[in-house]
């Protein structure tokens, strides 16, 4: 070998360890990066050229698990499924309340029970009366306050798919626009590690939203699909598209054309029913809370309030009551009729005859509705007959309720033990699934960056390129040996 050799081979040495430390610096520096994988130098040996042989730099390979990558994405948004279902479980039961709380649900309707008992033992009390008429408006004060709150439930998960529908288009812009960037780049032989990054981090951000499969074309260019196979990336981006609905009725759907469905390049999606067309992730979820959970939940506490109204609709209570006229309930001023359930318990309101506050009058509680002027002090038959149709055992008409009897208090009872437990179950879920996005997670984390490894490697480099720095102070000192000889 010639000293000329040498030297090029020394020198090719000293650039191909340079770019091996500047990959270990990358990789120590980006240890807890989000979507950073781990870089790895490719060499090659100069075979047959003038100057012989020597190292030369390929150029910087981008380790990755893509299958473990895939399950935790599918882990990602199966969490998020579960933390949505759990979440609204827990808002719908902190509107019903707790049995113990006065506020709570099953609260009110003790309480109204109650008064209408103590109003039944001393019809001639002033006061008495005043506490049925004040428990009764407590107590549709609750209903629509639950019901309130589904709704609202139900139009903050359509303003949320509105974002996360905006956040999807932005992100498949963007992975596109990586895609001709990295093309570009390999074109010119540039390294592309760190838009695939980029890429990493934006699939990532997408994988909680919906589940997400990705391919590379034999350019290394993303591909991306959902797990039921709508094409979301091949070359050009999907279009995604939703209108939000800033009021919600609680009979409005996306059957009536209330509320609008999720469209991609134009055409509707239905995200509704056992087989939607994007199952799983934070996506799929808000149109089943829309558009499944949260009505089921208004259907119960609506079949409540009917409940409720018929007890004591009841004809036999106030048999003086006109026909098509409300007894002491009323569908915002009108007889409730099963016709026009949905939304009941949200228009519940107490009849304005028995109100002194709208024109009425109290006594009517203990004289009947329709009674022109005060009865009899110590006439109970009314109040006790409400009192026994409030804690009469009858079957629910609707709601989904099972065919058991029930009375007004154990129905009460019976819709939070319902929410509870579809509040735990989806808690389990969440648990199971955010256990098992942990374990994935943890998994991938050891493939990304070891700290101590790449320390070792810098260990290595640095003595090459001590050796190939000392390889060519060893062909100078030669060089100047031979010129010295020469010169004499």
């Amino acid at each position: 070998m010639s000293i000329s050799n040498a030297l090029h081979n020394a020198l090719t040495g000293l650039v191909a360890t340079g770019r091996g430390a500047d990959v270990v610096a990358s990789n120590i520096a980006n240890a807890r990066s989000e979507g950073y994988g781990v870089r790895r130098l490719e060499t090659t040996t100069t075979l047959g050229t003038t100057y012989g042989s020597g190292v030369r730099v390929v150029g910087v390979s981008r380790i990755s698990d893509p299958v473990l990558i895939g399950q935790r994405r599918e882990a990602d948004a199966a969490e998020a499924q579960a933390a949505g279902m759990a979440s609204f479980y827990k808002r719908v039961e902190s509107l019903i309340g707790m049995p113990d709380d006065p506020s709570s649900l099953s609260g009110r309707l003790d309480a109204f029970e109650a008064a209408v008992t103590a109003a039944a033992t001393r019809p001639d009390s002033q006061s008495r009366l005043v506490s049925v008429l004040n428990e009764a408006q407590q107590l549709t004060q609750k209903l629509n306050s639950i019901s309130d709150g589904i709704q609202d439930a139900r139009r903050e998960a359509d303003t949320e798919i509105m974002r996360q529908v905006e956040k999807i288009n932005t992100s498949l812009q963007q992975i596109a626009q990586l895609n001709a960037q990295i093309r570009a780049y390999q074109g010119g032989g540039r390294d592309t590690s760190s838009m695939l990054d980029h890429q990493q981090r934006l699939i990532d951000e997408m994988s909680g939203l919906m589940p997400i499969r990705e391919l590379r074309d034999a350019a290394g260019l993303a591909m991306l699909y959902t797990a039921d196979g709508i094409t979301l990336l091949d070359g050009v981006p999907a279009q995604f598209g939703f209108t939000s609905t800033p009021v919600i009725a609680a009979d409005m759907t996306v059957l009536n054309g209330g509320l609008a469905t999720l469209t991609v390049n134009g055409r509707s999606l239905n995200m509704g029913g056992d087989f939607p067309a994007i199952p799983g992730g934070a996506l799929s979820t808000l149109f089943m809370l829309r558009d499944q959970i949260a009505p089921n939940a208004q259907i119960q506490i609506d079949a409540l309030a009917r409940n409720l109204t018929e007890r004591l609709d009841a004809p036999n209570i106030d048999p003086a009551r006109p026909i098509g006229v409300p007894g002491l309930f009323t569908d915002a001023g009108s007889l409730a009729v099963a016709a026009n359930e949905i939304g009941l318990a949200g228009r519940l309101r107490v009849n304005a005859l028995v109100d002194p506050a709208q024109g009425g009058a109290v006594w009517r509680l203990r004289d009947g509705i329709a009674a022109p002027s005060e009865g009899a002090l110590g006439n109970a038959t009314i109040l006790t007959a409400m009192l026994n149709a409030i804690q009469e055992a009858r079957v629910t008409q609707s709601g989904g309720f099972s065919g058991a009897a029930r009375s007004l208090s154990d129905l009460g009872g019976d819709y939070l033990s319902i929410v509870g437990i579809a509040r735990q179950t989806a808690e389990t879920e969440s648990s199971f699934s955010t256990s098992r996005r942990n374990t994935l997670r943890e998994a991938e984390l050891r493939t990304r960056v070891d700290t101590d490894a790449e320390m070792q490697e810098l260990l290595l480099i640095e003595q090459a390129y001590a050796a190939n720095a000392k390889l060519i102070q060893t062909a100078e000192d030669m060089l100047n040996q031979l010129m010295r000889i020469g010169s004499r």
